[in-house]
């Protein structure tokens, strides 16, 4: 036997494993199923906000590791090394570990709801920590968010696998990992719930409200015990709102929608390019992350998941942020001080492109908040620097100004909303979060209908949307619908030949093939009842007169939903079906509609 199954802490972990999973087999038994629901959601939203802790302690104790090289060194040289490290590490792991694959983004998460019945992987319980933890714990410009949520959702898709739930409860315990990972990420319950109703779930019922809210609270509760404050992104509440600055807040939430959509825009050429690139996976890190390592050098502030950094403009003295960097001299210039922050706002989408594209694990979250807020510290500063109005609160800007470019990155404008009030402890700056929030997701609604992260997604119909029967077309496969039982009629067979097969057939379409077996057209028998009741017309038609070209053709590759718009088109209800140009059968849109009706009945969560 090996040393590994000899190690008395590995032989008890294995035991103890066992025991909870016969102690909860054994509870499933003797409680309702909402009984064992309420309970799941526990388990699952303690294991969620446990890997929270794990990934964020992490980040941080790297982060405090940098800060004190910086202070021997005097400049960033150990933040510029890092990240190099992290992401090399990441695709080392991917490839000889994780089989050479990855998923990230929580686009995998919306299309294991709409298209895999809510699962997911097993590896993706603990390959997204490591791979994170590589990548933004050694300094790659991106957040644990989504890492964190994909763990969460795998989570509670495995645990509902393991305990054979239904697809609902799948689902269910999917959003409660989910909702538990962000409650944890932040100590904000309500965001967490609203996140995984917002992004993840298109569906829900009131009731499926409890058990995500429980997970959420449970999440929280285990981060606020466990993990340090200090690794938190928490505030003190902001000034006292002043009604006077609310078109401040107006102009702030359009240049939120705007930054968005450019941030999303830049992002995807990045993503594309080296998607694209021919050189080998580690020779695409080391390309990517040696240019991230330049920028991370003269902008130091882009290492990591960058939540110090927003910390430290959000309270009274910004100026720290150019502390060990080359403009160190320069810190009692506001001015100098403003133009490194608009820079670094405007840059921080290409290093977060870096870090993912070139083969790091990460997510967009944490640079959509840290964007925000740059974004808020430099209209407040700069308005405050001209003098042409009354100051502004450059804390209460930084602090909204992250509500507004999450709220137009994600398409979340409630999870923005409540996620900054949550942090800072209070709802004093509510109003103004509203304005933010709203104006920053209208602008971003009107150039880019879905978020930018299931964009890719949402164009081929692979995710929920907020089309309802988009919806549940979605879940519904053609090949699922394809009919292949059916009478084959031959171009040389005559119309006495055809009754009979008619006489013996339930079918009113029948496709005519010639000797090549290669299809030449259909024949409807509302056409040829005149035909068949005539004795004259019968010895007298051939087969190829009545033979009519099809009024439209469904290919294997079409959605349900393309399907139902050329069945709308046409005016029909039954359709050929062709794969690479050759007939497969029909597709009946009765069938297609009593499946909608079943899956309208199902699909939601209660």
């Amino acid at each position: 036997m090996s040393t590994k199954k000899n190690n008395p802490i590995i032989r008890f972990l294995a035991k103890s494993i066992k025991r909870l999973e016969r102690f909860v087999f054994i509870l499933k038994s003797l409680v309702t199923p909402r009984q064992f629901i309420y309970f799941s959601c526990v388990l699952v939203g303690v294991s969620s906000a446990l890997a929270v802790i794990v990934l964020k302690t992490f980040a941080h104790w790297v982060y405090n590791l940098s800060q004190y090289s910086d202070r021997i060194f005097h400049l960033p040289y150990s933040n510029s090394v890092l990240p190099v490290i992290g992401i090399l590490l990441t695709v080392l792991v991917v490839k000889k570990i994780l089989d050479g694959s990855i998923q990230k983004g929580t686009s995998h998460i919306m299309y294991a709801v709409a298209r895999k019945g809510g699962f997911m992987p097993f590896k993706q319980m603990y390959s997204q920590i490591i791979t994170s933890s590589f990548t933004v714990g050694l300094g790659g410009s991106a957040g644990l968010e989504s890492p964190i949520t994909i763990t969460g959702a795998a989570f509670g898709s495995n645990y509902a696998q393991n305990y054979r739930l239904s697809q609902k409860d799948r689902t269910l315990l999917l959003a409660c990992g989910v909702a538990s990972g962000i409650a944890a990420a932040f100590n904000a319950p309500i965001a967490g719930v609203l996140f995984a109703i917002e992004v993840v779930l298109a569906e829900i019922s009131i009731t499926a409200f409890i058990p995500i809210m429980i997970s959420a609270a449970t999440g929280a509760l285990v981060s606020t015990i466990i993990l340090n404050e200090d690794i938190l992104l928490s505030f003190k509440q902001g000034d006292a709102l002043d009604y006077h600055n609310i078109p401040h807040y107006v102009f702030l939430g359009l240049l939120a929608g705007f930054v968005s959509i450019n941030y999303a825009r830049t992002f995807r050429k990045i993503e594309t390019y080296f998607s694209n690139s021919k050189l080998g996976n580690y020779k695409k890190a080391l390309y990517g992350a040696s240019i991230l390592a330049v920028l991370i050098f003269f902008f130091p502030s882009l290492f990591g998941e960058g939540y110090e950094s927003i910390k430290t403009i959000a309270n009274a003295h910004p100026e720290k942020l150019l502390e060990n960097t080359l403009l160190d001299g320069y810190k009692s210039n506001s001015w100098v001080l403003l133009g490194f922050v608009g820079v670094t706002m405007m840059v921080k989408v290409y290093a977060t492109g870096l870090t993912l594209g070139s083969g790091g694990n990460g997510g967009n979250f944490a640079p959509s908040l840290f964007v925000g807020s740059y974004l808020g510290f430099f209209v407040a500063k700069l308005s405050n620097l001209i003098g042409i109005t009354k100051p502004l609160s450059v804390s209460n800007f930084t602090l909204v100004g992250m509500a507004g470019v999450l709220s137009g990155l994600f398409h979340a404008p409630l999870t923005a909303i409540f996620l900054i009030a949550e942090i800072t402890g209070g709802y004093n700056l509510m109003v103004p979060l509203m304005i933010v929030s709203s104006v920053s997701f209208a602008i971003s609604k009107r150039f880019e209908p879905y978020s930018f992260d299931i964009k890719h997604l949402a164009d081929k119909g692979e995710v929920f949307t907020a089309n309802k029967d988009k919806n549940i077309l979605t879940c519904l496969h053609l090949s699922n619908f394809v009919l292949t039982d059916y009478k084959i009629i031959k171009e040389s067979n005559s119309l006495e030949d055809l009754i009979e097969i008619i006489k013996h057939s339930d079918d009113i379409i029948y496709p005519v093939f010639n000797e090549e077996k290669e299809f030449l057209g259909l024949i409807y028998l509302d056409d040829i009842r005149s035909i068949i009741f005539s004795s004259f017309k019968i010895k007298h038609t051939s087969t190829h007169e009545v033979t009519k070209a099809p009024k439209e053709i469904v290919s294997n590759t079409d959605t349900i939903e393309i399907v139902m718009d050329k069945f709308e088109k046409t005016n029909t209800y039954i359709l050929p079906v062709f794969k690479n140009d050759i007939f497969i059968g029909f597709i009946n849109r009765n069938m297609i509609l009593e499946k909608y009706r079943n899956q309208l009945r199902d699909m939601i969560i209660e």
